[in-house]
């Protein structure tokens, strides 16, 4: 698979986003770790989960606990997958969200991560969501002391406006790897961000790439060009939509949800599919979508 750079080190282009395979209604544990394997089988090198990635509010850790157990039972070295986790994202007990930006939470639910991960090091740890009762700066303090403990190799961030990732990297010493945004053809806001992140260098983890969460319809309908265009050049409208993230900027590196092999094994050819100057302009001047 071609490769894409985080903070200096090679990663497949397309990753596997770990968290369907820890949503209420989830598979079987067998299948989901034939899903990441699949991922791994595909040149998958990038897998990204989060410590709030878990069914019905329980069970903290479950996706780092699944994606830990597919690495450790796959044959062979897995030394060159990058696993990226979040801190700073709660559950409650009836599954709501919540957040603590504390720098005490954030170290405490590292240590955590590392043991759930079974690693002395995080590859990629990335603060989850900003929490407004806790100022930024100090919520990324935490950050770049476990990096300069060497706790941490790399420092992202997630659903950052363009202020906050000027000040992440800031307080980073300039070291911030990586930005993970909603971004989509449903779901275009986060431009700016990422001519930002191309602009400083910083790898773009486009979070849902499919979109649809406040959409009706499939990806398809929603956006028959990638319809047409995967007519045109053999491929599904999935595939097209990454082509077209991946050819949008070289910093672009989509992350994908699966929960079965077969959705991974196509999410991971799209890395090889190269559109046509009129075919990416096609898709990109499309509108998107109206969300309802």
């Amino acid at each position: 698979m071609r490769t894409r750079t985080i903070g200096g080190r090679a990663v497949s282009a397309v990753g596997l986003g770990a968290m369907p395979l820890s949503r209420t209604g989830m598979p079987d544990p067998g299948l989901a770790v034939a899903t990441v394997h699949a991922a791994l089988d595909a040149g998958v090198r990038l897998i990204d989960t989060a410590d709030a990635y878990h069914p019905d509010g329980s069970g903290t850790g479950h996706n780092e606990l699944l994606v830990a157990e597919a690495l450790r039972d796959r044959p062979g070295d897995a030394s060159d997958v990058m696993v990226a986790t979040k801190g700073g994202h709660t559950r409650d007990a009836d599954g709501g969200w919540g957040l603590n930006g504390r720098p005490e939470y954030i170290r405490k639910a590292c240590e955590d991560s590392l043991r759930r991960l079974g690693v002395e090091r995080i590859d990629l740890y990335q603060h989850h969501r900003p929490d407004p009762a806790v100022p930024y700066e100090d919520t990324l303090g935490a950050f770049a002391e476990l990096l300069d403990e060497g706790k941490v190799a790399m420092v992202g961030i997630s659903n950052a406006d363009p202020a906050r990732i000027v000040a992440a990297d800031h307080v980073l010493g300039g070291r911030l790897a990586a930005v993970q945004n909603e971004f989509s053809p449903d779901f275009r806001s986060s431009e700016p961000e990422l001519e930002l992140c191309a602009e400083r260098g910083i790898a773009f983890l486009p979070w849902s790439p499919f979109g649809g969460r406040k959409s009706a319809g499939g990806l398809s309908e929603r956006h028959p060009v990638l319809a047409e265009v995967g007519e045109r050049v053999g491929a599904s409208s999935h595939q097209v939509c990454l082509a077209w993230m991946l050819a949008k900027s070289p910093v672009m590196v989509p992350i994908p949800g699966a929960s079965r092999p077969e959705s991974v094994r196509s999410s991971a050819a799209a890395a090889d599919l190269e559109l046509s100057e009129e075919d990416f302009a096609l898709v990109d001047a499309e509108q998107p979508a109206a969300l309802s």
